[in-house]
């Protein structure tokens, strides 16, 4: 019988929108995964510019996440010092819920760095990888196309994507949401434009009640 699944979508969310709940309901779908956690960073190593408050971000993503079936906010990374590194929060994640099998959703573009991520190795151990894919005009035929060669070996073909050395298993996402991203949202805000298109209600009502994005802030 085999396990049920978490999905594990990280992310600064500095302001979570609605693309990032697009991808967490297709790849709930597409792994067939129960629930789908958005985890925001508290402290991110690579993405440096950002200033919004954990707590205040993770509020966000609860508003969000509110009336979104299988899709559920996560302060682990809120819960530990220091710098939040992903293979210690699939550690955390491993020990909490070690009946159920891990899903950690990446971008190509990210995958293709995880040789600068810390204990690469260990990440494909703990978690199976949902890879999302924009604008995929065809399945890809080797994984180098997408993850450097060492970590690319590691993996053998499947009939329905690849296999790790571990157990852990890696499929592709197709994902045509929006390409909005936040900083772009940020700016619209920053310059007094609307964006009801890409955020939540209960967001942009969160987002003006605490003056967040202002020109001087």
């Amino acid at each position: 019988m085999s396990r049920l699944g978490l999905g594990l979508l990280g992310g600064t969310f500095d302001p979570v929108h609605r693309a990032h709940l697009q991808l967490g309901q297709a790849a709930r779908r597409q792994l067939a995964l129960e629930t789908v956690f958005l985890i925001p960073a508290a402290r991110p190593p690579l993405k440096l510019d950002c200033t919004t408050p954990a707590e205040t971000r993770l509020r966000m993503v609860e508003l969000a996440t509110r009336n979104e079936s299988g899709l559920e906010a996560c302060g682990i990374e809120l819960e530990r010092k220091g710098t939040s590194y992903t293979v210690d929060t699939l550690r955390s994640l491993h020990a909490l819920h070690h009946r159920r099998e891990l899903w950690f959703l990446i971008g190509t573009d990210a995958l293709r760095d995880l040789n600068t991520w810390r204990e690469p190795d260990q990440i494909l151990s703990l978690a199976s990888l949902g890879v999302v894919e924009r604008g995929l005009g065809r399945p890809p035929k080797a994984l180098e196309e997408f993850m450097p060669p060492h970590f690319a070996n590691q993996y053998r073909p499947t009939a329905d994507g690849w296999a790790h050395s571990s157990g852990r298993e890696l499929r592709i996402i197709p994902f045509e949401g929006s390409a909005i991203s936040s900083s772009q949202i940020r700016e619209y805000l920053r310059a007094g434009k609307s964006v009801a298109e890409w955020l939540p209600a209960s967001v942009i009502e969160f987002i003006h009640s605490h003056q967040l994005y202002q020109e001087d802030s």
